[in-house]
């Protein structure tokens, strides 16, 4: 690419954040158009996702795919999960998981699977089950023995919302395009981690397994990830999207899983009982890939 392309694929990027951040807050005339784009605005709007370049198995020299988690109590990792209370903010900003569930319940988002490896797809239904659950009380259960068929105030429905996600994890590919004489990335898919909801909030059952809902195969999710704003506190006439903050790894993460001869196991399944020594083993693998690239020009 040409210094004169890159100057103007900047000034494009610039224009087109101008257009998102103005959200045409100083000329409307009542409050219920903040946020509407102007005919002017709609005739020059381009804003999309930067499409990915083609790249061919040729120009590969060196790939690995590594699956990470992205834990959601580190302050960096903070954007991704707030806001939690949607109330009082405008609708191009939510939470990651509610901008994926989002789009998957508005059919912008297809490729929903139940595993990383993308072989078994997911419905709407079979979503809608790992959401909520609905427990009826011991009186309820009185009522319905007694031929009620109202028990509606006995029934609770326990939903699982973007309070309680914890984390996400990804996964990605390195790898090193000779052509372009560096290491790249690319993130394949994307899966919220939350507590099991069927024991959730239940005092008789003593469980705390994190479980994936269901993974998202990262490009089709672009659009939408792309429409959602992220507050930006140095500049709030600035906003980022999901989709730049994700394809530039602005995330801390560490690396339970790499792809291996064992069948891809994860680094618990080999480094059991010691979290610290877990650790050095995922900083391992990040260093093993960072030096990859520095290999590569050595003779």
């Amino acid at each position: 690419m040409t210094k004169k392309n890159i100057g103007i694929f900047i000034l494009a990027l610039i224009m087109v954040q101008v257009i998102n951040a103005q959200s045409n807050l100083l000329n409307v005339k009542t409050p219920s158009d903040i946020g509407k784009k102007t005919v002017q605005q709609q005739k020059v709007d381009n804003d999309k996702p930067l499409e990915y370049g083609y790249v061919d198995d040729r120009d590969i020299l060196w790939s690995k795919v590594v699956w990470e988690y992205v834990d959601l109590n580190e302050k960096i990792n903070l954007p991704y999960y707030y806001p939690v209370d949607t109330t009082n903010v405008s609708g191009n900003r939510r939470s990651l998981f509610d901008t994926l569930l989002k789009g998957i319940k508005n059919d912008q988002i297809t490729e929903v699977y139940d595993d990383s490896y993308f072989n078994s797809k997911m419905t709407k239904a079979e979503i809608n089950r790992k959401l909520f659950r609905i427990d009826t009380t011991d009186a309820g259960y009185d009522e319905l023995n007694a031929g009620a068929t109202n028990i509606s105030e006995y029934v609770d429905k326990i939903n699982l919302t973007s309070q309680d996600i914890e984390g996400f994890k990804i996964k990605g590919l390195w790898y090193f395009d000779k052509r372009q004489g560096e290491m790249k990335y690319r993130l394949l898919g994307i899966a919220p981690i939350a507590p099991d909801v069927q024991t959730m909030g239940r005092e008789d059952i003593d469980i705390t397994e994190q479980l994936a809902l269901f993974w998202v195969w990262f490009p089709d999710s672009r659009n939408i990830l792309h429409d959602m704003k992220v507050f930006n506190p140095k500049n709030s006439s600035f906003p980022i999207s999901y989709d730049h903050l994700l394809n530039a790894r602005r995330f801390s993460s560490i690396i339970y899983r790499e792809e291996n001869i064992y069948g891809d196991r994860d680094i618990s399944e080999y480094v059991k009982g010691n979290s610290l020594f877990q650790v050095l083993e995922s900083n391992k693998i990040k260093d093993d890939i960072r030096n990859k690239e520095l290999d590569m020009w050595n003779y």
